[in-house]
């Protein structure tokens, strides 16, 4: 099975910036004028799944709350480390998680669009101990 989680924006461009440059993703396609929306696919290549960003003269009308979480789980200490580098580095703020489970096991901050996202360790340290 293979899975796209597609979301509407009103700011691809920033969107893009920012699962590239400060998630660290690929842009693996793109679109523009297909029905009236640009799009892009970002994830990695050899993964079975990858978001999908359009942008159209719709407005983007996103509702969600505070539970509502995007999670990473790097697969090592060093990687995750890396991201969390990176996200300070672009003076992203960490947030507090509404969950006390995210505070206690990642960090969360939220995207150009407001969505929020962690990114946990648990995996990276499972992985490094077996």
């Amino acid at each position: 099975m293979f899975l796209r989680v597609a979301r509407h924006t009103n700011n691809l461009e920033k969107i893009e910036a920012f699962y590239i440059d400060v998630l660290r993703f690929e842009l693996l396609g793109n679109f523009q004028n297909h029905n009236k929306y640009n799009g892009i696919f970002i994830g990695k290549s050899n993964l079975d799944w990858h978001f999908e960003f359009t942008e159209s003269d719709i407005k983007a009308n996103h509702i969600f709350d505070e539970d509502d979480v995007i999670v990473l789980y790097p697969k090592t200490i060093l990687e995750y480390n890396e991201l969390i580098n990176n996200v300070l580095h672009h003076n992203i703020s960490i947030i507090t998680a509404q969950n006390p489970f995210w505070n206690e096991n990642g960090k969360m901050f939220q995207d150009p669009d407001g969505y929020r996202i962690v990114i946990s360790p648990l995996k990276a340290e499972i992985n490094e101990i077996e």
